[in-house]
């Protein structure tokens, strides 16, 4: 594959000054032309991340930064920058700790080659990444221009859904003389229209369709006070909040003349501070928004709320409260570069954007402002009146694509100020806490990511027919902050709607990889059955990752077990059929589970190879029942024809040994033989006995 012909923009963990030239050669020998910063230390790294650069090599140590410190920097700040972890060796526990970190890759030194593939490979990810980012921005834009123009029109405006109102613009409130969209919202349209022309309009909107294109209708309207005013409708088919509708645009047939100056008094302006406004503030918010994610600019947004603003405002009263406002204003006018953006957010709050400032290069000049404003002496009508400031700041970069996400964070950290005359900086690792401390499971998930604070668990697998190896299945724990385990089923489908599945199951089988190299490295035959989730049936990055993984923790490929749910092969049958044949020539294991509930189960077999098949646990219960025993049988009986090894799961009590065993079942699992445990410790040597 070709390499873009695009200049890299390079950081450089290394030392030796020509080790670092070194590598950068192998870039321009790749035919890219490269942007290089050598890093000498945390403080040289702060520095360069005010810039944007599209990847970091990191030698296997520094003297003055290690990669780890390098990894957790560029998390802080929100940087979208990919990291190749270079290596001494090829030892595994160091590829985990690395990848573990957050680098993208970890790989020995010296190989140049497979260097250069993982950076290509890297690079388009990243480009992919900046994007879809950059899409998102754009679409945002899109949908609120277009909601401006809709609100801005002199033209009436509303969407109508089966002859209700489901949006009306200013316009069409004018117009029919209401105060305020809620009014009409729900409300039928034919409501509008007076009696006289209800019959033609009634037809008239039944016998509408969208495919018809535009069409006119002529007739009286009637205002919310009863009078009347001849206009003409035209309909077209729309779509409004992604629902299908009819967009009706009314012309009345008198001049708007008054009306379209009216919309035009659109003011930026907060009246008392002579500030911009909220709305209009919003706006420099998106605007920076996009600069950040198209350009690398960065900025900072500071909420500052006024402390104790009741009791001044009991004190010194509204119009007192005004001429306080108009004081601060002044003062944060005088403080504040020309550049910084200035609005009046709220009753009691004033917010400041700072182009081209991360929030901790705000941080002095706001620190100072909290000084200013806890020793200015305010005049109020010949009063003296004092107040202090809380504030919260948030940053805008690469990865913003929602800048009201920046506004809300900003907020929460004034919020949290409860003595105020503080300044708190937004960290994602406190919302993320403090989210997980609300109960929401998507955070507690992103938490234990990023924690490394899941727990495995292993459950033994028997075998009843002598196998050798010692077979385990890896279960996923979540605890939540009070320490409770919180249902797998829950935190899973909370982690797959977010789509987290990817990055759980890539961190089981991280984990299970390491545990299992040191426990075989103790004289154990063992092989560990690692779940895969849909997720990773559509990743088709998952196979070549699995192969440098194994290959770095020198672990045998059959000593892991891939399992599929049975719902999970049927819904992504063709996507598991290429895992599965991938898994094997990798020489991996793979076993389906929860097999037998499909309408023809035996149909998935015949696309998948399999080597070991889990019944579903409805087979083993309730097999004191005749019934029960002999679909068991019969199931086990096509598998084994197949060729298939068997394993029957909640195997709860020694009654039902014996059936298994005459049924023919190759592996049992259950809490009757071992509940799932931190260790793998159980002693297969006793069943052999």
């Amino acid at each position: 594959m070709a390499i873009e012909k695009k200049t890299i923009r390079l950081l450089i963990l290394e030392d030796s000054q020509n080790e670092a030239e070194r590598l950068v050669s192998l870039f321009r020998n790749a035919g890219r032309a490269t942007r290089v910063h050598r890093l000498s230390s945390s403080e040289d790294l702060a520095e360069a991340l005010q810039q944007s650069w599209d990847l970091l090599i990191a030698a296997p140590s520094s003297e003055h930064l290690t990669p780890g410190e390098a990894i957790s920097a560029i998390r802080r700040q929100a940087k979208d920058i990919p990291v190749i972890q270079l290596l001494e060796g090829n030892d595994s526990d160091a590829i985990t700790e690395a990848l573990t970190l957050g680098a993208q890759d970890a790989l020995p030194q010296g190989e140049d080659e497979r260097l250069v593939l993982v950076a290509q490979r890297e690079l388009g990810n990243l480009e992919e990444r900046r994007a879809r980012r950059a899409a998102e921005v754009a679409l945002r834009e899109a949908e609120k221009r277009c909601q401006l123009l809709l609100e801005s029109s002199v033209d009436a405006i509303t969407y109508v859904h089966d002859g209700m109102h489901i949006y009306a613009n200013r316009a069409y409130l004018e117009l029919f003389d209401y105060q305020d969209a809620d009014e009409l919202e729900g409300m039928p349209m034919i409501d509008l229209i007076a009696v006289a022309d209800q019959p033609n309009f009634k037809d008239f909107l039944k016998n509408y369709q969208g495919a018809e294109g535009n069409a006119e209708l002529a007739c009286a309207g009637v205002k919310a006070n009863g009078d009347s005013f001849q206009a003409r409708m035209t309909f077209s088919p729309a779509t409004y909040d992604g629902e299908p509708c009819i967009q009706v645009v009314i012309r009345g047939e008198v001049g708007n003349a008054e009306l379209e100056e009216k919309l035009r008094e659109i003011s930026s302006q907060d009246l008392v501070t002579g500030l911009y406004n909220r709305n209009y503030f919003l706006e420099l918010v998106d605007a920076a928004a996009e600069r950040a994610v198209n350009a690398g600019q960065p900025a900072s947004l500071a909420y500052i709320r006024v402390d104790h603003y009741a009791s001044l405002l009991a004190e010194v009263g509204l119009s007192g409260i005004d001429l306080l406002l108009t004081d601060l204003a002044n003062l944060l006018r005088a403080h504040f570069a020309d550049t910084v953006q200035l609005a009046r957010f709220g009753d009691d709050v004033f917010t400041v954007l700072q182009p081209g400032l991360s929030p901790e290069q705000s941080r002095e000049d706001l620190t100072a402002l909290l000084k200013k404003v806890e020793s200015h002496l305010f005049d109020v009508s010949g009063r003296t009146a004092q107040t202090t400031l809380s504030i919260g700041v948030a940053g805008l970069n690469e990865k913003t694509t929602k800048s009201q996400d920046v506004v809300n964070r900003a907020q929460r950290c004034a919020d949290e100020l409860a003595e105020g005359n503080a300044l708190k900086l937004y960290d994602p690792a406190d919302e993320l806490a403090a989210a997980a401390n609300r109960g929401s499971i998507v955070a507690m998930v992103q938490q234990a990511l990023e924690n490394n604070s899941f727990r495995l668990l292993f459950q033994p697998i028997i075998s009843l027919r002598g196998d050798s190896h010692e077979h385990y299945e890896v279960l996923l724990r979540l605890l939540n902050p009070q320490g409770q385990e919180v249902p797998p089923p829950d935190f899973l489908s909370a982690a797959k709607d977010a789509g987290l599945g990817e990055k759980i199951d890539r961190w089981v089988i991280l984990n299970s990889i390491k545990l299992l190299a040191d426990h075989r490295s103790k004289g154990h035959n063992t092989r560990l059955f690692v779940h895969l989730s849909s997720a990773s049936l559509q990743d088709q990055t998952l196979l070549p990752w699995l192969s440098v993984a194994l290959k770095a923790a020198r672990l045998p490929s059959d000593a892991l077990v891939f399992q599929l749910s049975e719902p999970d092969a049927i819904a992504y049958l063709k996507q598991a059929k290429a895992l599965c044949q991938g898994l094997q020539a990798l020489h991996c294991k793979v076993a389906l589970s929860q097999f037998g509930c499909a309408l023809n189960p035996f149909n998935t077999l015949k696309h998948l190879p399999l080597d070991f098949v889990k019944v579903d646990g409805s087979f083993s219960q309730d097999l004191g029942k005749p019934d029960n025993q002999e679909a068991l049988k019969t199931l086990l009986a096509s598998l084994h024809a197949q060729a298939k090894l068997t394993i029957v799961p909640f195997v709860e009590s020694a009654s039902v040994l014996a059936t298994l065993w005459q049924a023919g079942v190759n592996y049992i699992q259950g809490y009757y033989l071992q509940p799932p445990s931190q260790s793998m410790n159980y002693d297969f040597s006793a069943d052999d006995e």
